[in-house]
């Protein structure tokens, strides 16, 4: 994952946190709140936009969603003809390699981790 996205979604997750909803009471289920419940980012010409700012090109994009795929399901299963759906996939992927790294059990534990990460 490019640090310029790991910083973008630890702002993301921080504001969640700060939001309320991400809780305690919900901690097994961070990750879908976070970055399946909705979509992260709507429309074309934004998800576009998102992947040019990461530069990061549309065809790696799909691979890494595709591969991703074959490592958790043996098989592809995912269409990722445009770039809503392949952005919204990439952060649900990165989304879960963040928290997993992060390995908080409490709010205020993961809160404490997005603070010291977000002023890098």
């Amino acid at each position: 994952m490019k640090n310029s996205i790991k910083i973008e979604l630890t702002r993301y997750l921080l504001d969640l946190v700060d939001e309320g909803v991400l809780t305690n009471d919900d901690a097994g289920e961070w990750h879908f709140e976070a970055f399946n419940a909705d979509y992260y980012l709507t429309g074309y010409f934004n998800c576009n936009m998102w992947l040019q700012m990461h530069n990061i090109d549309p065809f790696e994009a799909v691979s890494i969603c595709q591969q991703y795929e074959r490592d958790n399901y043996g098989d592809t299963y995912g269409i990722y003809d445009n770039s809503e759906k392949t952005v919204n996939m990439l952060v649900y992927i990165y989304g879960e390699e963040l928290l997993n790294e992060f390995q908080a059990e409490t709010v205020e534990e993961l809160k404490m981790l997005l603070l010291l990460l977000a002023d890098l």
